[in-house]
């Protein structure tokens, strides 16, 4: 079983001034990211430019990081869309090029129903085999995933945790006495990482530690010890 805790960075995808994939540039950030500590490492998701890489750039995107990165960490690719068919192919393709784990956002500006969410996911997870992390992002996708609709797709085989931006930290509390300890909690948002930690959480997948990994992933690791004094004083240096 793979270990997706502590500091995950969702990577920005570099670009030339032809607005191509500078993947030398990227496979250095990979490096740069894994030198400086960071647990696990997540390409391709929203702040990767996704939704407008075509499918041969997150094709190469995904893989330049599978490689860079070497197998020192993890890698959870973002497979996430809209249209659930997409979303499965996109799973693919990540499992394909040697990703761990995918992270997979709830679909966007198609407001589904609690079962329309359900039956996404469980589509996903019925046609890949790595374990998946489901994106609940409120303020992008308009929809928010609740707690039972959660412990559904938790009973499924591949699907693991959450990625919660809510920035409702009631959540954290919520999901963990609903799905118990097993059910992997990751903050998407770094303004309430401290609070989610301390709530229970196990980790953040950063867009801070873009720039700051070393720093992010002291604050995670402070976080996984329970070294709360520690904790505290690394969250004031990234403030």
């Amino acid at each position: 079983m793979i270990e997706l805790k502590g500091c995950g960075t969702a990577l920005v995808t570099p670009l030339t001034s032809s607005n191509l994939v500078d993947l030398d540039a990227f496979s250095a950030l990979v490096r740069w990211q894994v030198d400086s500590g960071v647990n696990f490492l997540v390409p391709a998701g929203t702040t990767g430019e996704s939704v407008t890489l075509n499918e041969e750039e997150y094709r190469t995107v995904v893989r330049t990081c599978v490689e860079a990165a070497n197998g020192d960490v993890p890698v959870v690719a973002g497979a996430g869309n809209n249209n659930t068919e997409h979303a499965i192919h996109l799973s693919r393709i990540a499992e394909e090029q040697g990703a761990s784990a995918i992270l997979s956002v709830s679909p966007y500006y198609n407001k589904p129903t609690q079962e329309g969410l359900y039956q996404h996911f469980k589509a996903i997870n019925d046609n890949c085999s790595i374990p998946i992390i489901i994106y609940n992002i409120p303020p992008r996708s308009v929809v928010d995933m609740n707690v039972d609709t959660m412990a559904r797709l938790f009973e499924l085989k591949n699907i693991i945790g959450v990625k919660d931006a809510t920035a409702n930290l009631n959540r954290v509390d919520e999901q963990k006495k609903k799905m118990g300890p097993d059910f992997l909690q990751l903050s998407g948002e770094d303004a309430t990482a401290l609070e989610f930690n301390l709530r229970g959480g196990a980790g953040c997948i950063s867009v801070t530690a873009n720039v700051a990994a070393k720093l992010c992933s002291e604050f995670q690791n402070a976080a996984l010890s329970k070294n709360n004094s520690n904790l505290l004083a690394k969250a004031k240096e990234i403030n």
